[in-house]
Formats: structure tokens, sequence, C-alpha cells
């Protein structure tokens, strides 16, 4: 393990040289991708821009041909999933997670640090510190009032929120989200934005997303990837008038 003395300035992850390659093409060719400690970064572009790819690297689902990822002060390039989850990346999926015959209480009890699994969970009596801290979390997104349902009774956007307390619980450093408002009617998109801006400031996402309004709604930071590369850096305001985005991506 290295250390870096760019990640203590209060950036939490960087990408420096970052390329993959899969037969031949280059999936990914990042110079240099950077991260603030309880930002939110929306990243966007067309498809096949290296979106999931970038995300794929920072999870160690992917690994990177050359190049170097550093998180939290240590180089983590080589590190395995299992060890990428444990240094604090969590990692939402598009499709909502959980166990739809369980309560959202106890979907959340399941994700909490140190849970052995569904019989295990049926027999150990919870501490009153662990009922706080599943409670303050479903507070967070939402859900404290749904708590005795089950998953298969939530709405689609309401299941989104859960799968957040689900990680949230397990108090990662880094959210890498994907595409939280697809199959979202524009309530529960709106829901779910204001979610993600609740949570702004107190976690560090990165929100990868096609749908503009909702992205426009989350006022952040935008980087725009488009063959691998990274086109455009900046607030969305100033992103969406660039003619190389335009081009790339808004105009179409």
């Amino acid at each position: 393990m290295s250390t870096s003395p760019v990640l203590g300035d209060g950036t939490l992850l960087v990408l420096e040289e970052a390329s993959v390659v899969f037969d031949g093409f280059k999936a990914l060719d990042i110079q240099r991708f950077q991260i603030a400690r309880n930002e939110l970064r929306v990243v966007i572009g067309p498809n096949g821009a290296g979106k999931t790819t970038l995300c794929d690297v920072i999870s160690a689902k992917t690994r990177l041909s050359s190049g170097k990822v550093l998180f939290d002060g240590i180089d983590i390039t080589h590190s395995s999933e299992y060890e990428i989850a444990r240094h604090g990346v969590g990692r939402k999926f598009q499709t909502p997670m959980g166990f739809g015959s369980l309560t959202v209480y106890e979907n959340v009890e399941l994700a909490l640090p140190g849970s052995n699994g569904i019989l295990e969970n049926i027999w150990r009596r919870p501490s009153q510190k662990a009922k706080d801290q599943i409670f303050e979390v479903l507070e967070s997104v939402g859900l404290a009032k749904f708590s005795h349902l089950t998953a298969h009774e939530l709405s689609h956007g309401q299941k989104q929120a859960l799968e957040f307390a689900m990680l949230l619980v397990a108090k990662p450093k880094l959210l890498l989200v994907d595409e939280p408002a697809a199959g979202l009617s524009e309530s529960e998109s709106i829901s779910t934005a204001n979610l993600l801006l609740r949570l702004k400031g107190q976690h560090t996402m990165i929100i990868i997303e096609h749908d503009m309004n909702f992205v426009r709604h989350l006022d952040s930071q935008v980087t725009v990837l488009n063959e691998g590369q990274v086109l455009a850096e900046g607030p969305m305001q100033e992103v969406q008038l660039d003619p190389h985005v335009i081009e790339a991506y808004l105009g179409r």
C-alpha cells in the first residue's frame, strides 16, 4: 500500500492516467479524475462513454490496464472487490435489491456491519444502539414510517430509497449510484433527487445518470465522459453550454 499527498487536501478519490483496454478497444482513458470528501458528482455521457467502466474500476469489478486508483490515502489499484468494500466503497445498482418478503426494518438490519444473515438475525436481539442507527438511516431516506412494511409493498421509488438505506447503514465513505432515476415516475424522480440532495454534504457520492432534468435538479458538479475520456467538467449550467458537449451528447 502507498499513500499520496494529493489526498491530504480534502480529496477522497483520485484516478491517475487510468486506462482500460478490451480486445484492443480503449474503454477508458482518463488522465485525472478526482472527488472531494462529501462531494456529490454526477457523471453523464452517451452510451458507451465509459461511465459504467469508471464505476467498475473504482469498485474493482474491472481492472485497470494501466494507471492507478487512490482512495482515502491508499493505493487500491490492485485491491479485490471485497477489499474495496471494506475500505468503504458502496455501490447501488440500477435495479433495486433487497428481500421482498422481509420488512423495511429487517432489510436494513441485515445490512448492518457484522450481520451474519437472516437466521442469525432471527435469534439475535439487536442492541438499542443498532435500532437507533437503523431508524436514523430510515428517517434520512424518508422510510421511517414504513419500517413495518415488506419490501414487496413499496413503490419503485421507495425501493430505491430502501437500497440507499441498506448502503448508508454500513457507513461507506463513497457511494457509487447507477442511474437512480431509471424507471421512476416524475414525482418519484423528484423525491429521489431530493433524497440525494439531503445526503449531499454528508456523504461522498458519484451518480451516473442519463435523465438531464434529474441532473439539473441535483445542481452539482458534472463530469462528461465521451469515448472513455473526460470531455468536460463543471457546474451543469456551464457544461450544458459547452459546444463539444452539445455535439457529443446534449445536442443529440
